[in-house]
C-alpha cells in the first residue's frame, strides 16, 4: 500500500511540473530522487504563491490577502481548506497563463501530498514558505506602482540585502537543511553553518537577476538598486529610465555586480564541499553558479541593458555547454573552479 502511495505521489508530482515547468521538470532530473518529491512540491507552492501575487486583475490588498492565507497553511499543521479553496476560485480562473491555471486547480491536491510528508521535512517546507512569501509581500508593498510613472526604489542596501534573503537566501536554508537530513555524504555537515554559505549562494543568484532584469523592473515601477547606491553616482532612480545614462549607471552596477559574485564565491565554496561522488548533487549547485556566472559577464557588457526592448540572457548552447562540461568532466573540482575561476576574471 505504501509504495502505491509513494508511487501515485510522484506520478502526480512529475504531471504537474510537466504542466507548469517542463524547464523545471528537465533541471530535476539531476536531484537526487530521494529529495526530488520534497523539492518539487516546494516548487509547485513557491509557484503558487508568485501567481497570486502576480494576477494584477485582482487588487493589491486582495492579493496581499489571499498571499496571507496561503502562507497561514504553513504557520501550523492544520490545513484550512476552506480557504485554499478560496485562494483556487479566486484567482485560479483568470489565469490566462494555462499552466499557473492548472497549478491553482490542483493547490488542494498539493496540500494532501504535503500532508503525506514527514513531519521533519513538512517543517522544512513551512519555514521557506513563511519566508518566501515575506519577500512576495515586500514586493506588494514596498512598489505600490505598476508602470515606471510610479517607480520606487529601495531605500537602503540593508532593503536589498532582507529582499534577496526572503526571495532566495531562504532557499539556500532550506536545500542545505533538506540534503543534510536525507543524504548520507553530508553527514558531518555543520548545517547551521552551511545554511549561512547557502543563504549567500541563494543571494548570489539573486542579484544576478535583478541586474539582468533591472530594465524590465523600472518599466514595472520597480527599482531594486537601493537610492544610496544611486546617489554615490549622482542619479535617481528615474535617470535609468534614459538609455543615454548607462556609461553613468557603471559604477553603480560594478559594485551589484562584485556584491553578487562575492555571494556566488560563497556558492561555489558550497558546491565543491560536496563530495565529488555526490555527482548529483553537486551539478544541482554547480550549474546555476556557472550559468549565473556567464548572465554577469553580458551584464557588465551590455550597452543595452536599460533597454527595456532587450533582455539580457545567455543563449541556450551556453547552458548546454555548462552541462556538458561538468558531467563529462565527473564534476571535477579542478575544472570547474578553472571556469568559475575566468569567469570572474571576465567579470571583475
Amino acid at each position: 500500500m505504501a509504495t502505491n502511495i509513494e508511487a501515485s505521489k510522484q506520478e502526480l508530482l512529475r504531471d504537474l511540473l510537466k504542466q507548469v515547468s517542463r524547464l523545471f521538470y528537465t533541471t530535476l532530473a539531476v536531484v537526487p530522487a530521494d529529495v526530488r518529491d520534497q523539492v518539487s512540491l516546494a516548487y509547485l507552492f513557491a509557484r503558487a504563491a508568485d501567481t497570486i501575487a502576480d494576477t494584477e486583475l485582482i487588487d493589491r490588498p486582495r492579493r496581499l490577502d489571499l498571499l496571507g492565507q496561503l502562507k497561514a497553511q504553513f504557520v501550523s499543521d492544520q490545513i484550512a481548506w476552506t480557504q485554499v479553496r478560496e485562494i483556487q476560485q479566486a484567482v485560479g480562473p483568470i489565469q490566462q497563463n494555462s499552466s499557473e491555471r492548472i497549478l491553482l486547480e490542483r493547490l488542494e491536491d498539493c496540500f494532501k501530498l504535503f500532508q503525506t510528508f514527514s513531519p521533519d521535512d513538512r517543517r522544512r517546507i513551512q519555514r521557506l514558505m513563511t519566508t518566501l512569501t515575506q519577500g512576495m509581500e515586500m514586493d506588494l508593498v514596498v512598489f505600490p506602482g505598476t508602470s515606471a510613472e510610479d517607480l520606487t526604489v529601495l531605500k537602503t542596501l540593508d532593503d536589498l540585502d532582507r529582499y534577496t534573503y526572503y526571495v532566495a537566501g531562504c532557499v539556500g536554508e532550506f536545500w542545505t537543511d533538506l540534503m543534510c537530513a536525507h543524504r548520507k555524504a553530508l553527514a558531518s555537515w555543520k548545517v547551521r553553518e552551511m545554511s549561512e554559505v547557502g543563504v549567500r549562494f541563494g543571494k548570489g543568484l539573486q542579484l544576478t537577476n535583478i541586474v539582468k532584469d533591472v530594465a524590465h523592473d523600472l518599466q514595472k515601477g520597480r527599482c531594486y538598486v537601493p537610492a544610496p547606491l544611486l546617489a554615490e553616482a549622482g542619479l535617481a532612480a528615474r535617470d535609468l529610465l534614459d538609455q543615454r545614462n548607462r556609461t553613468r549607471f557603471q559604477p553603480v552596477l560594478s559594485k551589484l555586480v562584485r556584491m553578487a559574485v562575492e555571494h556566488l564565491d560563497q556558492g561555489w565554496l558550497y558546491a565543491m564541499a560536496i563530495p565529488r561522488y555526490e555527482t548529483r548533487l553537486r551539478l544541482s549547485c554547480m550549474w546555476p553558479i556557472l550559468s549565473a556566472g556567464e548572465s554577469l559577464k553580458l551584464v557588465m557588457n551590455s550597452p543595452d541593458l536599460l533597454n527595456p526592448a532587450v533582455k539580457v540572457k545567455i543563449p541556450r548552447s551556453k547552458v548546454y555547454q555548462i552541462m556538458t562540461l561538468t558531467t563529462s568532466t565527473y564534476t571535477c573540482g579542478y575544472v570547474g573552479t578553472a571556469y568559475w575561476g575566468r569567469l570572474r576574471k571576465q567579470i571583475i
